[in-house]
């Protein structure tokens, strides 16, 4: 049996240390924390961002925070849906592969 592959966020962490202690403060103890936003709406935008930006290392682990902060798997796919007419549908589709993958109930 093969070790498993570590995760993007693992590789970046023993690569570029100081990038992680920066997503931790101040991303995810200020930004994240700020009451302006709910963690639901922060994640909808985080999403949106990641596959726009086609970030599919970062899209699982978003897709499921997501879930977390209460964004159902129907409001995800018309997140997906939608997106896919501001950042191309090979994104949206690629977004679903990915979103069909890491959100099995």
């Amino acid at each position: 049996m093969s070790t498993p592959e570590p995760s993007p966020p693992e590789m970046a962490a023993d690569f570029a240390p100081r990038l992680t202690e920066l997503v931790g403060n101040p991303l995810y103890s200020d930004v994240w924390a700020d009451p302006a936003l709910s963690p639901r709406d922060r994640s909808i935008a985080t999403v949106a961002a990641l596959i726009t930006l086609n970030r599919p290392e970062e899209l699982s682990f978003h897709l499921r925070l997501a879930r977390d902060n209460g964004v159902t798997r129907d409001e995800l796919a018309a997140l997906i849906t939608h997106i896919a007419f501001y950042a191309g549908f090979p994104a949206a589709i690629s977004a679903s592969a990915i979103a069909a993958r890491t959100l099995t109930d």
